[in-house]
């Protein structure tokens, strides 16, 4: 099917009209399609757009409130406690990432813990949002249980994202963004489709056994980065965003495609550092420029794959998609266009 490419304004504004078609106040609307279009022109279409779909139909059963009214409570001067009201995640999420961002510019340094959120998106969106206004960020999220504890035999902990940005001179900022699997579970499901199998590494059988088996894997369950460290890795995501935010963590975290109608009290992270008290601003893009050269400046083992810094191909995809247009499926368009009818 042919994709089709709208500016990012336009996007922009169709999400908002979407999102407020399904029931959420038309500026909270705004601040959730910012998030969305943004991974989208990131190039990170699973966790885009294409989930206004998901949230609005969860918000169809109840088990969402669009209308809820995030609340911040400001408990010291650099931390921030925020309620979600089971609220669409992302505008947790940027409701959180602007609590934090407050108290880093007060303080030098802000932390915000949010509770009561469900799936928020991908964390690039937020790393480069910080990283615009100067602030170096840590920033994660728990989730739905799909890993299980290192030698255990069932899902007990979620496959928790984390992500670390860094600002950089002329927007070339540093971001990192990664989940806790080897793989995620799309890429077990595609070689099942391909009829391939797939390494040992990436998942387990419902048994906690290592499997070539696709089938076996989507039985059982994702295998963590780094075996024993990247379970504890993901331990300690789950501590910061589950357990000291006051949310949901490890087996009490609901499944959204279990219990659709239930709040999954998802639980959230935002530490943020205002780089400006650490330096002057041509300090900093001086550093981060010679950060990257050395890194650059190692040959490729690959002559076709040359050394890139985490952000670099998120930034050339929305460089790309803001001179062309964002890429768009034609169905998750259609569905878009249908909900912002909704709205009028």
């Amino acid at each position: 099917m042919t994709e089709t490419k709208l500016p990012e304004s336009e996007l922009l504004d169709l999400a908002t009209r979407a999102l407020h078609g399904g029931g959420m106040r038309e500026e909270d609307a705004a601040q959730t399609a910012r998030v969305l279009v943004l991974a989208d022109m990131f190039g990170v279409r699973t966790h885009g757009i294409s989930r206004v779909a998901q949230y609005l139909g969860r918000v169809r059963v109840g088990g969402i409130d669009a209308r809820a009214e995030v609340q911040v409570a400001r408990m010291a001067p650099g931390v921030s406690m925020v309620d979600g009201r089971n609220g669409i995640g992302p505008l947790v999420g940027m409701k959180a990432l602007e609590a934090a961002m407050q108290s880093a510019r007060e303080v030098g340094i802000g932390a915000a813990f949010a509770s009561g959120s469900n799936h928020f998106g991908p964390i690039s969106p937020y790393s480069w949002l910080a990283a615009e206004e100067g602030f170096a960020s840590m920033i994660g999220s728990n989730a739905t249980t799909t890993i299980a504890p290192w030698g255990g035999s069932d899902a007990r902990l979620g496959n928790s994202p984390l992500g670390f940005g860094v600002p950089g001179g002329d927007g070339a900022h540093f971001m990192l963004d990664m989940a806790m699997s080897v793989v995620a579970r799309a890429k077990i499901r595609n070689a099942l489709k391909a009829g391939q199998s797939i390494p040992d590494t990436w998942g387990t059988d419902k048994a906690g056994r290592p499997t070539t088996d696709p089938k076996a894997a989507l039985d059982g369950f994702l295998q963590p980065i780094g075996g024993h460290k990247g379970y504890g890795l993901a331990l300690v995501v789950d501590l910061f965003a589950g357990l000291l935010s006051n949310a949901a963590y490890l087996t009490h975290v609901k499944s959204w495609v279990d219990a659709p109608d239930e709040p999954q009290n998802l639980g959230h992270f935002f530490i943020l550092i205002d780089t400006r008290r650490l330096g002057s601003a041509a300090w900093l893009v001086e550093r981060m420029r010679d950060f990257a050269d050395i890194l650059h400046g190692s040959p490729a083992a690959d002559p076709g794959k040359p050394v890139i810094v985490p952000g670099e191909i998120e930034l050339r995809n929305m460089a790309r998609q803001r001179a062309e247009g964002v890429r768009l499926d034609p169905a998750v368009l259609a569905l878009l266009r249908q909900r912002a009818a909704a709205a009028g």
